[in-house]
């Protein structure tokens, strides 16, 4: 018998007292809890200053990302998915554990096989409660899944998991959450007032017992709020081959594309900011010691009042709500932010100009990025840039102009820095004519050895599906043709930061040329 593949979860501990202490509530907390819809802790040591926690080797990536991938999915699909969720939930709280993390990146699938059961993992901010019990345990999630009683700052225990599945269900039939703001306080009062609907035409085809689970796990009232046990006996959970519609989703897909790829974005610079700030805490804690300085550490109050979610928003943003904190930007954050902007533009220009050699100077070599070309999925790396560069850039004698609007530029620590910005581009279509095209575009870079590297960037839109159409004629690209008569895009066509416009060409328009 072959011994079972494992994964390790790595944490340094000097330096991040607290998350150890975090780490080792969540691994006794993980020892509670065996069951088939959630990752399995095998072991947890400390050694050497590291603490490695050994979990069940999970392969088959994100539930979410494996949806889109999918050639068919339909609401009883959303269905089996959410059973299994619902049973990793019921298993927890059964074991007296609160999740209080519940989203889509938690939710991971076994392996690559079609059917693979559905994991539920991350157990960081996992609290113990008995029985029912309802206590205040701190501000913590993430803030699109939390629950109204949270933000209330009201006693709270395990009906905030099920307002976390109801958000997840809701997100499983359409794509999109039922509660969004860019503003976290506009954000919050939609939560807590449960100001959220079934609009039409995507929710027309969605069935009535479906939305009625969805309305009985967004329950305002916690008291009132359906359980993990009533929800698996619902009609559309547990009768779903003749309660669910079996009909394809496409639209959902489509839409969950689009979703994953803002979160995906947003993690991307969380982890940016996480990174610089644990780097600069780590440095500052060296600083002291070297001072003969002891180092202090958060008290109790104070690490139990604000929780930060692995991947989510740190404690500071988690209660921008309350915060009436401003701040003054100083000459240098200007400069950087101008900085930034400057190496933006070269970039950009790196690009129009088909000169890969500049424009892998600028980019990190891990670089990696959400465009229209990659469909959807999370590019890493330089070759499937470079692809563009040899094949079209550095072909392509028409001219290609650009412009950068409104750049809103967010300095992170000292070395990272994020740039949202509207870029237009104008170039000369196969047939003389002028034309323009927009795309809106944001980049995360960070700074080594005094040079400013693009570490993420995320476009937006995406391609028309090539099925009637043909990209490329010989080497020339062709700009601006239009669709076949008659024929309607499924989306809007974006400009790229990595290549340019791609238009799809007609068969009809290929003849003529």
């Amino acid at each position: 018998m072959s011994p079972q593949p494992l994964r390790n979860e790595v944490i340094p501990c000097p330096f991040l007292l607290p998350d150890h202490q975090k780490l080792e509530r969540e691994a006794r907390i993980c020892r509670l809890l065996k069951h088939s819809n959630i990752v399995r802790l095998h072991d947890s040591i400390s050694e050497e200053g590291f603490h490695y926690l050994v979990f069940d080797l999970v392969t088959g990536g994100e539930l979410f990302e494996d949806i889109v991938a999918r050639e068919y999915y339909s609401e009883a699909d959303a269905s089996h998915c959410i059973q299994q969720i619902l049973e990793a939930v019921l298993h927890c709280h059964q074991m007296g554990v609160v999740h209080r993390d519940l989203k889509p990146e938690n939710l991971l699938l076994a392996s690559k096989c079609k059917g693979a059961a559905v994991k539920l993992a991350d157990f960081g901010l996992a609290i113990e409660v008995q029985g029912d019990q309802q206590a205040w345990f701190g501000f913590a999630g993430t803030p699109g899944y939390l629950s109204p009683e949270v933000l209330r700052k009201e006693a709270y225990g395990k009906p905030v998991d099920i307002w976390a599945c109801g958000v997840i269900l809701y997100i499983l039939l359409v794509g999109y959450p039922p509660f969004w703001d860019e503003d976290q306080h506009k954000l919050y009062q939609q939560i807590k007032a449960g100001a959220y609907d079934f609009p039409s035409p995507e929710w027309d085809t969605v069935t009535p017992e479906a939305k009625n689970l969805i309305n009985q796990m967004l329950t305002i009232n916690p008291a009132k709020r359906i359980t993990a046990h009533e929800a698996l006996k619902h009609p559309w959970v547990c009768q779903r081959s003749t309660v669910a519609s079996m009909m394809h989703r496409q639209e959902t897909v489509e839409c969950l594309k689009k979703f994953n790829a803002r979160r995906k974005l947003k993690g991307a610079i969380l982890t940016t900011m996480l990174a610089t700030r644990n780097f600069s805490a780590a440095k500052s804690l060296l600083n002291k010691k070297a001072d003969g300085v002891k180092p202090q550490t958060n008290s109790t109050k104070n690490s139990s009042a604000i929780t930060s979610p692995k991947g989510s928003l740190p404690p500071a943003a988690l209660e921008s709500s309350d915060s009436t904190n401003t701040t003054i930007e100083d000459e240098d954050a200007k400069a950087r932010k101008q900085e930034i902007i400057k190496t933006t533009e070269q970039l950009i220009e790196a690009v129009n100009n088909g000169d890969f050699e500049a424009y892998a100077k600028i980019c990190d070599p891990g670089l990696t990025s959400f465009e229209p070309e990659a469909l959807g999925n999370l590019v890493e790396g330089m070759d499937f840039h470079r692809f563009y560069f040899e094949n079209l850039l550095a072909k392509n004698s028409k001219p290609i102009h650009t412009t950068i609007l409104n750049p809103h530029v967010h300095v992170i620590g000292e070395d990272a820095a994020c740039i949202a910005y509207i870029r237009l581009t104008q170039y000369i279509d196969g047939q003389g004519r002028p034309r323009t095209s927009q795309s809106e575009e944001t980049r995360v870079w960070h700074r080594r050895d005094g040079k400013w590297q693009n570490v993420h960037f995320h476009c937006s839109g995406a391609p028309v599906a090539p099925l009637h159409c043909a990209w490329f004629r010989r080497t020339e690209l062709v700009f601006g043709a239009q669709p076949p008569s008659g024929a309607r895009p499924a989306c809007r066509m974006f400009v790229s930061a990595s290549s340019p416009p791609l238009v799809p060409v007609s068969a009809e328009k290929q003849d003529q040329m």
